[in-house]
């Protein structure tokens, strides 16, 4: 991840206030039938995910996409060194729904588990919890290593500093946001709620928002898994 460690902990750590935001003061809703649930209105930040409008795929110019070379890719995901709060079949599911929403762009992705003390299969991204890989970060994509880190000390740090935050949430965003740079996204995203996004560039510029009052109405801006926006420009750029 491309945001420092005490920036993310902020973000995640930090309850911010605020309630969704609605479609409009005047949208009105048909009244339910008898015995059925009302419709609820989407907020702002829930269009932003299912919806790319034109002129939305922006970027941070901080890398530049590049297309695969394969239509096809395997994870090999290793649970060696996890905290023990996530178990194996926990984390497995989580790689599973990173790789089955990127495979909307119109590529196979494929998620297999390393049995402990075994090796992955040469071919295959390897994705492990290591301190060392992941850097100082969350997690971290090393595309041309073919390995993505997650840092099991900063879970660690975040579970201290805030143990009610949802952890499995976390660790489903970054690991759909590392997915993302080994399908070619390398620049990040100038949208908070794509998940290939980041929210400020470190120089006093922040992501683009439809509402600008809807930041602070989620703790966590940026979408756990691939919005409309992210899988435009997947698919844009295998095509």
């Amino acid at each position: 991840m491309s945001m420092s460690a005490r920036r993310a902990l902020a973000a995640m750590a930090l309850a911010l206030p605020g309630a969704l935001t609605p479609l409009g003061a005047n949208a009105q809703l048909v009244p339910p039938e008898k015995g059925k649930t009302p419709a609820t209105i989407p907020s702002v930040r829930d269009q932003e995910i299912a919806q790319c409008l034109p002129g939305e795929v922006q970027t941070w110019g901080d890398g530049r996409d590049r297309a695969i070379t394969t239509r096809s890719l395997r994870f090999a995901y290793r649970h060696d060194n996890a905290p023990p709060w996530f178990n194996e079949a926990q984390v497995m599911a989580l790689v599973k729904r990173s790789a089955e929403a990127w495979s909307a762009c119109g590529l196979k992705l494929a998620v297999i588990a390393v049995p402990r003390g075994q090796v992955p299969p040469e071919d295959a991204i390897q994705i492990l919890w290591s301190d060392v890989g992941s850097r100082g970060q969350f997690a971290l994509a090393n595309v041309t290593a073919r390995s993505l880190s997650i840092g099991p000390g900063l879970f660690a740090l975040l579970r201290e500093r805030n143990p009610k935050h949802p952890a499995d949430q976390t660790l489903q965003m970054v690991l759909s946001h590392e997915m993302g740079h080994f399908l070619g996204l390398m620049a990040h995203s100038k949208r908070c709620v794509d998940t290939m996004s980041y929210y400020d560039n470190g120089k006093g510029e922040r992501c683009a928002l439809r509402d600008p009052k809807s930041w602070g109405s989620v703790v966590e801006y940026r979408s756990t898994l691939p919005t409309a926006c992210d899988i435009d420009r997947c698919r844009a750029l295998n095509r």
